[in-house]
């Protein structure tokens, strides 16, 4: 039987974990969820081992401290294909990312290597965000698209599920972003290795509570590593031929 395992990495996330927990879970009772926790001063780890005595189906790593998004989904994925997992799917804790969504996800992994969430196909998929939020990512969309050649409309955003074969052909060890730019970096392994990928529209809704991660550093991260990207393959704009 085909295993499906949900990453949440959290960070102060006290007030959401329960409900999205239950949230996913509903949406996908067959599924396991990981929580990767970066030592929360708000008390988020232990409020996550009491969910893991209630319900097997939640997991949790525990990180010495902040080590950012990158690193807590390395974590999460490099547990999931010592555990066997076939499906892998990261999401927001905040509820950004609709559990909702999870079947149609599920779904179009069976004959794809990844499924990417996308809040820009056929217009803009965007709830209760500022104008600048707003304009900094559909520019950083518009940015990726054209230094690197990568043809999707949302590389940034941070809802997917992976295939277990895919993760094992990426040297997570060497998956240097630590911010939002480790979505980028990800994809751009996927897309010019050749392998298959799906963009699938979903609704982004700002966080309902808690607050955001975002700051200078990953906005400035970001706008090098595709950079990085680019040199890293020799300035080539499209998909290696792999034999």
């Amino acid at each position: 039987m085909e295993k499906t395992l949900v990453v949440i990495p959290t960070y102060d996330e006290r007030e959401n974990v329960k409900n999205i927990a239950s949230a996913v879970l509903e949406s996908l009772p067959e599924a396991n969820m990981l929580f990767v926790d970066d030592n929360s001063p708000d008390g988020t780890g232990d409020v996550l081992d009491e969910m893991h005595e209630a319900d097997q189906r939640i997991n949790v790593l525990h990180k010495p401290g902040k080590s950012g998004l990158g690193r807590a989904y390395v974590s999460g994925f490099k547990w999931a294909i010592e555990q066997g997992y076939d499906y892998i799917f990261e999401m927001d804790a905040d509820f950004s990312h609709d559990p909702a969504v999870l079947p149609k996800f599920l779904e179009e992994i069976k004959n794809y290597d990844l499924v990417v969430g996308s809040r820009y196909i056929d217009g803009i998929r965007i709830m209760n965000w500022p104008l600048n939020r707003l304009m900094l990512s559909k520019g950083a969309s518009v940015y990726v698209k054209v230094i690197t050649g990568m043809p999707l409309f949302d590389p940034t955003g941070g809802y997917k599920c992976f295939r277990r074969e895919l993760l094992e052909k990426i040297d997570l060890d060497n998956i240097t972003s630590n911010g939002y730019s480790f979505q980028i970096e990800m994809n751009h392994f996927t897309w010019m290795h050749n392998y298959k990928i799906k963009e699938v529209p979903i609704v982004f809704e700002d966080r309902r509570s808690g607050y955001s991660k975002m700051n200078k550093t990953i906005v400035r991260e970001a706008i090098l590593k595709v950079w990085q990207l680019l040199f890293k393959y020799n300035l080539r704009r499209k998909p290696l031929i792999i034999k």
